[in-house]
Parts: C-alpha cells; sequence; structure tokens
C-alpha cells in the first residue's frame, strides 16, 4: 500500500463513503419505527415539505398509518406553500379518512399556506408558531406567451381545432375576453371549493370567513387572531397535544414513514433548491389552477 498511495487513498475514501451511506441507512430505518421493537405509545409523524405535485407517496404513508393499531395518534408537519388543487384534494380526503381512526393535529413550519393550509383543515386542532407564514386562500393559474420571442427567431405556428376554446391558454397568441371570462369563472369556482373546506374545517360562517380569502397571508399570530389556527407552539407541543388526545402517558415513540428510496444525489439537489433557491426540482409543471403561495 505504501508504493500505491493513490489505491490507499481510494479504497480509505470508498469505505467512508460506505461507512456514512450506512449510517443514513440504518438511521432512516430507525426513524421509520423499522428497526424499533413494537410499542403501544406510537404516534405517527407525517412531513409534508416544498411543493404539492404528487398524492400517491403520501396517501400511501396516511392509509400505512391508518390501518396500523399501534399507531395511537398522527401528527402532520406542513412546511409547504401549496401546489396543485388535485393533489391538495387528494391527500386532504385520505387525511380525513384517517382522522375518522384516530386524532390527527397539524403542526405548521415555516410555511403553511395555500395548499398546505387546505390540507391542514383535516386536523383537529392546528398549532402554528407566531412566525409561521399560513392563509393565502385563494388560486392561482397562469399561462406564458412566446409570441414575441418566436416571432424575433422566426418561428410561428398553425392550430387546427375543433372547437373555439381547445387551444384556449396558448402561448402563441393573444387570449380574447370570452377565454379570459371561462377561466375566470373555472377559478371562482376552484376558489369556492377552497373556502367551502375552510369554512368547515375551521366552524366558521362564510360571512366572517369571506373578508380573508382574497390570498392574503398571515402570521401564526394573526392567524390565531382571526381563529384560522388553535394555538400558538411548535412541532413537540403538536405531539404532547396529540399523546394527551390518545390517551398516552410518558413519552410517545414517534414513528416516521420509511424514508422515499431517491438517489442520495437527487435528493440533496431537491433539499438544496427548494430551501435555499425557492426552486423545486419534484415540481412536475405549473399545469392547471394551483392552490399556491408563489412568495418564496
Amino acid at each position: 500500500m505504501k508504493k500505491r498511495p493513490f489505491l490507499f487513498a481510494s479504497i480509505l475514501i470508498g469505505g467512508i463513503f460506505l461507512f456514512f451511506m450506512l449510517v443514513i441507512i440504518t438511521a432512516g430505518y430507525f426513524r421509520s419505527g423499522t428497526l424499533l421493537s413494537s410499542s403501544t405509545k406510537q404516534i405517527g409523524v407525517l412531513e409534508i415539505t416544498g411543493t404539492i405535485t404528487d398524492d400517491r407517496r403520501l396517501t400511501r404513508q396516511i392509509d400505512a398509518f391508518r390501518e396500523d393499531n399501534a399507531i395511537q395518534a398522527v401528527v402532520l408537519r406542513v412546511d409547504s406553500p401549496g401546489g396543485g388543487v388535485g393533489p391538495s384534494q387528494e391527500i386532504y380526503t385520505e387525511l380525513k379518512r384517517l382522522a375518522q381512526r384516530k386524532p390527527l393535529v397539524v403542526s405548521f413550519g415555516s410555511v403553511a399556506a395555500s395548499g398546505g393550509y387546505y390540507l391542514a383543515m383535516a386536523g383537529e386542532r392546528l398549532f402554528a408558531n407566531p412566525g409561521s407564514i399560513t392563509g393565502s386562500i385563494g388560486v392561482v393559474m397562469s399561462f406564458p406567451d412566446y409570441q414575441e420571442l418566436m416571432g424575433k427567431v422566426g418561428i410561428r405556428t398553425e392550430v387546427i381545432k375543433s372547437g373555439s376554446y381547445k387551444d384556449i391558454g396558448s402561448a402563441m397568441r393573444d387570449m380574447t375576453d370570452e377565454e379570459r371570462h371561462l377561466l375566470n369563472d373555472m377559478l371562482i369556482d376552484v376558489h369556492s371549493q377552497f373556502v367551502e373546506v375552510v369554512s368547515k374545517g375551521r366552524n366558521m360562517p362564510l360571512d366572517e370567513l369571506i373578508p380573508y380569502v382574497d390570498g392574503r397571508i398571515f402570521t401564526g399570530r394573526q392567524a390565531l387572531e382571526i381563529g384560522l389556527v388553535d394555538e400558538l407552539g411548535g412541532f413537540n407541543d403538536a405531539v404532547a397535544y396529540a399523546a394527551e388526545r390518545a390517551g398516552l402517558k410518558g413519552r410517545p415513540e414517534l414513528v416516521y414513514p420509511p424514508p422515499e428510496r431517491k438517489r442520495l444525489l437527487q435528493r440533496y439537489l431537491n433539499i438544496v433548491m427548494d430551501r435555499y433557491v425557492g426552486v423545486d426540482f419534484g415540481f412536475k409543471g405549473n399545469i392547471g389552477p394551483q392552490y399556491l403561495w408563489s412568495g418564496p
């Protein structure tokens, strides 16, 4: 080995890398409860972070917690500016089914806005930090306009369609007044669905809620004052309340879903870009109406 320092260094670095990979994998299994002995003092923890785009993984986790008799209650930790309308509504539906079987308590992180707040409506008690950003009860839909760019490079398109609205939202032409009116009617309906869920979830009459559903955001403290959350507190406060609701004595065991099987580099890039740059690599496109606060 002394005659081959490069080979020795490579083997050493490879060994260190494999060791840390083993530590990460083992920690993930312990965090998910896979290697822990069964306990009757278990509280499940569901984490919603970043833009809401895909409901399949989370609904599987919700279903698993709902059917696991060892899980006595669930804490939903939300740190999301929202996302697609469809995924938000589907996850909310599954959370409501979970809440029918066992206590569901919600904890807000830095942001629980728009679709993130929509999901929180499935919980029986909402905890927010004083500085958490929440609210943004509204819907948005945006369309790019490439006409000027395409004109500069000398590219034009010719569309043959079966109906006057078939290419509505096209980036290659101006939107007509009729199309804009049609889309506005659609967004009003999607928005009203959001408002109805909040009214039911917060037990607030519509006339009391209407002044706050124009897309504005609130701090956790402001949200408490108008009834959009129940209590100021952090994750541990939500866990303590969930344990009390489940009748658990002593310190409960927190159980997380198994970690996603993603490539390590992809997971690292997703976290870094979403947290520090504001770009979510997992976002599959801004298609259709969004329960999304675009502030971040």
